[in-house]
């Protein structure tokens, strides 16, 4: 499906789809513990997942409500202990969250971060639209959250709720152009599995259930495109 006056891609909803799974993916802060035990994070997935005319499987998000209620530090110390396990792990995560290693894999050579094909493509991608790596941090931009967050900066871009940095051009298919040929030459060539992984493997409920909501969004993604 593309759009068309009659079946318009709705950019405001996907930049917010975008944007809670940004959040959701980023290392565990006090903010997402607090959302998950006051169960706003609950409640703003489904709206989205509403808003998107989305499906998600039988009983998603049951698990959700044993974290409702309970203290909020404790719930981040847990979070964040399973957040380490599956995308940080010691010596190696149960799901990497770098497109680099999952396409490194597809192409049967190791995995380097940083100088990878795959992970400098991204790179230039995100440069050529405006976007560098904040100083005084030194992660690859290839990184799952990093991701999520472009695509809702694209989706922006395409509305006028944001504007590229003087100097960046728009591309000669426009803002949902580069959204379109992000999502197909990055995104949706390794995220779709990267969240099937993180559903599967989580012991936690809410990762298990970021991991479906996130498949969920990415398979509309790739009908909308």
């Amino acid at each position: 499906m593309t759009e068309t006056e009659s079946n318009p891609i709705d950019w405001q909803t996907q930049a917010t789809a975008y944007e809670l799974l940004a959040f959701t993916f980023r290392y565990p802060g006090p903010e997402l513990a607090e959302a998950v035990a006051s169960g706003e994070w609950a409640d703003a997935a489904r709206e989205v997942v509403e808003a998107l005319a989305l499906g998600l499987p039988e009983g998603w998000g049951e698990g959700l409500v044993g974290y409702e209620g309970r203290d909020a530090d404790e719930l981040l110390h847990a979070l964040r202990a399973e957040a380490t396990r599956l995308f940080v792990g010691a010596p190696e995560p149960a799901v990497s969250p770098y497109e680099g290693v999952w396409r490194a894999a597809d192409d049967g050579v190791q995995a380097l971060l940083f100088v990878n094909p795959h992970s400098m493509e991204v790179e230039r991608f995100m440069k050529s639209c405006g976007v560098g790596r904040p100083e005084g941090t030194n992660e690859p931009l290839d990184r799952a959250d990093t991701e999520l967050e472009f695509l809702q900066y694209l989706c922006m871009l395409e509305t006028g709720l944001a504007e590229a940095p003087e100097g960046v051009r728009v591309p000669e298919d426009g803002w949902a152009g580069a959204r379109a040929r992000f999502l197909e030459e990055h995104a949706l060539a390794w995220m779709p599995r990267f969240a099937e992984r993180v559903a599967e493997e989580s012991r936690e409920s809410f990762y298990r259930a970021a991991g479906e909501l996130l498949a969920e969004v990415l398979g509309d993604s790739s009908v909308s495109s």
